[in-house]
């Protein structure tokens, strides 16, 4: 539900409740290199995770419905403090582009919200060409621009943070297209994680068994 990279380390948001096969949600460092797990905490069971964001030495992590947020120290996953999110409908991705951290919550609309209360001071409402692009995912804040999954499908929609305007769609349709033989699980494309000083982009998806690198 969140992916994040940054000092050769990813972060990892995974949704889940401990009722559905897919257990609980938990927040993860991993490393890039042997995908293997280097520090994890799990959830409330009755709470499904979505996007984070990191800012400064912290991680930021929303719910789908619950309306929490939680933040914890970057370095040791402790759980530092709660928050009530109430912003838009429900809680999906989020990104931070240095100042104000964006959030989105399924439909077309990105909120921002204030780095340190994270209450809302504004917003944008997608839109392309044939009119509003709804369900937009997780997201990642890449030199000026938001890169954001359309949720069930297999898009990348590039958009500016000042308008809402779609600027580019980029469709991986072919990226992993054998991704159920190899993984029945395997759901739809959404994860996107920008290594700002290697230039590297990163992308996967729901259940996926690899992550991408893509130029």
């Amino acid at each position: 539900e969140g992916l994040v990279y940054q000092d050769a380390v990813l972060y990892e948001s995974d949704g889940g409740r401990q009722t559905e096969s897919t257990g609980r949600s938990s927040l993860r460092k991993t490393d890039l290199k042997t995908g293997k797990i280097l520090k994890m905490v799990e959830n409330d069971p009755k709470v499904f995770a979505e996007g984070i964001s990191i800012v400064g030495n912290k991680i930021i992590q929303m719910t789908w419905t619950e309306k929490i947020g939680y933040v914890y120290d970057k370095s040791t996953l402790k759980l530092l403090s709660t928050f009530n999110n109430n912003v838009g409908i429900e809680g999906w991705g989020m990104c931070f582009d240095g100042e104000k951290l964006y959030l989105d919550d399924s439909t077309n609309r990105i909120w921002f919200l204030d780095k340190n209360t994270y209450a809302q001071t504004g917003y944008i409402d997608v839109y392309d060409d044939k009119g509003p692009v709804n369900q937009i995912n997780e997201l990642e804040y890449i030199d000026g621009k938001i890169f954001a999954n359309v949720y069930m499908t297999d898009d990348i929609v590039v958009i500016d943070p000042k308008t809402g305007v779609v600027l580019q769609k980029i469709d991986l349709s072919s990226l992993y297209p054998d991704k159920l033989k190899n993984n029945p699980n395997a759901d739809v494309l959404n994860g996107i994680a920008w290594d700002a000083a290697g230039k590297r982009l990163f992308v996967t998806g729901k259940k996926w068994d690899k992550l991408f690198e893509i130029k």
